[in-house]
């Protein structure tokens, strides 16, 4: 037996670009500060933390909640590329559920420089060399272009060429991206675009032009985890609880080479999905609204199949027919997603609960999905690492 693990409280900062944000320091603090408040519970009450973050020394995590004060609790520090912000709440959330814990803090930041992501460490092996040598053995390979834009570039050419889809789909993703975004005051880019405008905008690699590519910003958010009992104790809405949650690594078809979906994460997507589908007892017909990781169009095109939301090869005539949006059977990234916000590596994830925490409170103003009662997040990391979570509202089932 578990405990039931409520998400008693969120906060983020707006994200921003590069040189125009607070240091990282100042900007975890203040996520954290704000998940403390929304869920109405002194920092004192927190038993443990679990930051992540992708480009920062060891430690950062202490030097952020230091800010809070010096209460001598456990604090572990996590990277996870790209999925590092969920795999914090992974871990608080396993603390609370395994009664080790009974209130954790998960936080998330990065603080990034302009342009596309570089290694740090030129001395050693990369982590991702494996997927960087799959990438290059790409046809059309080209080593001036982003790695992360070949390899995210070709899982579109590898849907492309088996499916038949064309260019301009995964151009609408971006369109949609903005529309929602428009309608978010945290996310850095909310000036609706162009179906022409996304797809004249300069190529980067395969599909992808400019606009159909995640920038990197700069920001921070938070989540407070506690048990159901710790909440009723302490005067707490524990409405939104995490029903079920998965993190997956790669598997084996991973590096083979058939398919760069695979190399991308089609893979760990589809099995961490189909993990909370079953511990929750639902479907994917049953998700009204969706968090998930958009890098690239390509990704999120590609991550609508692998989560389950329209059967494999039909993602085009899923976008085409107005599901991925308001209207239509799922709506895909309210919050603008990664296209639209940015994308903080270590602050990911946790922008993501907070959105879908909101979702289901009521609180998303203009950006609202009316009745949802379930909803799902998806947040991969290359490396690898999936995490897909769900959550629901209470009443919910």
């Amino acid at each position: 037996m578990q405990n039931t693990v409520c998400v008693a409280g969120v906060g983020m900062t707006p994200f921003a670009k590069p040189g125009k944000s607070q240091d990282y320091q100042e900007m975890g603090a203040q996520a954290a500060k704000a998940a403390l408040a929304d869920a109405g519970v002194d920092y004192a009450k927190i038993n443990q933390a679990y930051v992540g973050y992708v480009y920062g020394d060891s430690t950062s995590g202490q030097a952020a909640l230091y800010h809070l004060g010096l209460s001598g609790i456990p604090m572990v520090n996590v990277n996870n590329n790209c999925s590092t912000g969920s795999s914090a709440l992974w871990l608080a959330r396993q603390a609370v559920a395994a009664g080790v814990a009974d209130c954790v803090l998960a936080l998330g930041f990065e603080q990034m420089r302009p342009g596309a992501l570089a290694a740090v460490w030129d001395d050693r092996p990369s982590s991702t060399g494996k997927f960087e040598e799959v990438a290059q053995a790409q046809p059309g390979a080209d080593p001036q272009a982003p790695m992360a834009a070949q390899l995210f570039g070709g899982a579109g050419v590898a849907h492309m060429e088996r499916f038949g889809t064309k260019p301009e789909t995964f151009g609408r993703i971006s369109v949609k991206a903005r529309k929602h975004a428009a309608n978010n005051p945290f996310a850095v880019f909310r000036t609706p675009v162009e179906l022409d405008e996304v797809m004249s905008s300069p190529q980067i690699w395969g599909p992808l032009t400019r606009l159909q590519c995640c920038p990197p910003t700069c920001g921070a958010a938070a989540a407070v985890v506690c048990s159901e009992e710790f909440a009723a104790a302490h005067g707490i809405d524990g409405a939104i609880r995490i029903r079920a949650q998965s993190l997956v690594t790669d598997l084996p078809g991973a590096f083979n080479g058939e398919d760069m979906r695979r190399v991308v994460g089609y893979d760990m997507t589809a099995k961490a999905a189909s993990e909370v589908y079953e511990a929750a007892g639902v479907g994917p017909e049953d998700i009204p609204v969706v968090e998930l990781h958009d890098c690239f169009t390509t990704n999120e095109l590609i991550t609508y199949e692998g989560l389950g939301l329209t059967p494999e090869g039909t993602a085009e005539k899923f976008i085409l027919d107005g599901d991925n949006t308001y209207g239509g059977r799922v709506v895909t990234n309210p919050s603008g997603g990664l296209l639209s916000k940015g994308h903080p590596l270590g602050a990911t994830g946790l922008a993501q609960c907070a959105e879908l925490v909101w979702q289901l409170r009521g609180q998303s103003g203009d950006r609202q999905v009316e009745g949802a009662t379930l909803a799902l997040q998806h947040n991969l990391g290359l490396g690898g690492a999936c995490v897909v979570t769900l959550y629901e509202k209470a009443g919910a089932r």
